[in-house]
């Protein structure tokens, strides 16, 4: 199962995001840093509310989403790099994790201590982009240090791996992160085995006061004054990480762990949301870890697979059971949208949206898939 990590500086909501995300009170948050040491790790659902009506054309009871990791990471401060605070302990989970999600304080409150003085996004931002990017820069010299003096003309490999450090020694200097490098096709493929920190998909997690939610959200004349912040957010990590940033209430989320869904629903009602914006956030990092998800729905269980972007009939098979991928013989497919349009199954046969597909057919997202197979 692949993992998104949860960065930031110490007391930005890190703990208390993780726990609403799992729904459950496993990381300690505590109003000092470092209150994570050993990172918590978490299975979550992924929403999906395609589910619920695929459920209601098959009538089944059954429902099972999609889920993905994250993983709750100590808080970074600076000088991590060079192994401040719990800096050396850091760097080695968020090495572990396949995507980033990093939270970002946007509110204010003078009863939780910023290991800063005072509340500035684009500067925490850029604390933790620099000891990530010079962790980065330390590797990519190290690995430029260890290349052979006298390199032949004809070892190409090694030539194109010497030019593509050069490179990144570059990019990385000006303070950019791996990322964001514009690299070729082959480039791309050897820039993967480098396993560089800041070469791992971002998404940014602005994480509001409960009370400064709704007006942020609704994006009208009456946002408040914390949404400058939000929006100051957006705009960097877009020109900068070339990525985007979502707006949740870890405190609200948080507060919702202990109540029933109907209450769930009565207090968000009461704050003027529809949900804090962690739901968001899960289906975000589920994006950014190139997943995507296709249905199976029957009178038994209606579900939601898993698979990852660019993935052939054959393998999505393969996610139910290898037999099914091994013995593939087609798969009878029709998109969530036209199902839903007509109905039913039978409608989708009469109207000619359920088809036949075979082994180099690229699964989209939202297919509903019945598997023929022989083994």
């Amino acid at each position: 199962m692949l993992r998104a990590g949860i960065v930031g500086l110490p007391n930005v909501g890190k703990s208390t995001l993780f726990n609403a995300l799992t729904r459950s009170r496993k990381a300690e948050a505590a109003n000092y840093p470092f209150c994570t040491i050993e990172p918590n790790v978490g299975v979550v659902v992924v929403p999906d509310p395609r589910l619920d009506v695929l459920a209601k054309i098959s009538k089944t009871q059954k429902i099972i989403p999609a889920v993905i990791e994250f993983v709750d990471i100590a808080g970074l401060v600076k000088g991590a790099s060079q192994g401040e605070g719990l800096g050396n302990q850091f760097l080695t989970h968020i090495r572990e994790v396949d995507a980033v999600v990093q939270v970002v304080r946007c509110f204010e409150d003078a009863n939780i201590h910023h290991v800063s003085g005072a509340i500035d996004p684009i500067r925490d931002i850029e604390v933790i982009t620099t000891e990530l990017v010079l962790s980065d820069l330390a590797s990519v010299q190290k690995r430029l240090e260890k290349q052979p003096k006298g390199v032949k003309a004809n070892d190409k490999a090694l030539l194109a791996e010497r030019a593509l450090l050069a490179k990144l020694e570059t990019h990385l200097n000006a303070g950019r992160p791996a990322i964001t490098f514009e690299a070729g096709v082959e480039e791309k493929a050897l820039l993967k085995s480098f396993l560089l920190l800041t070469s791992k998909p971002t998404l940014f997690a602005c994480n509001v006061a409960e009370n400064d939610l709704a007006g942020i959200l609704s994006g009208g004349a009456t946002v408040p004054p914390a949404g400058r912040f939000v929006q100051a957010v957006r705009d960097y990590v877009k020109a900068h990480h070339d990525t985007e940033a979502v707006v949740i209430s870890a405190q609200i989320e948080s507060d919702l762990v202990d109540l029933s869904p109907e209450e769930q629903k009565e207090y968000l009602t009461g704050l003027g949301v529809q949900e804090s914006g962690v739901g968001a956030l899960i289906r975000g990092a589920y994006h950014l870890l190139g997943l995507r998800t296709y249905f199976t729905t029957g009178e038994k269980e209606t579900r939601a697979w898993t698979i990852h972007m660019g993935d052939t009939a054959p393998a999505a098979a393969g996610v139910i059971h290898s037999d099914f991928e091994r013995g593939f013989i087609a798969a009878e497919t029709t998109a969530y949208k036209d199902l839903v349009s007509l109905g039913s199954f039978a409608r989708a046969r009469e109207a000619g949206k359920l088809r036949l597909e075979g082994r180099e057919y690229l699964v989209q997202d939202g297919d509903v898939m019945e598997f023929r197979f022989n083994v």
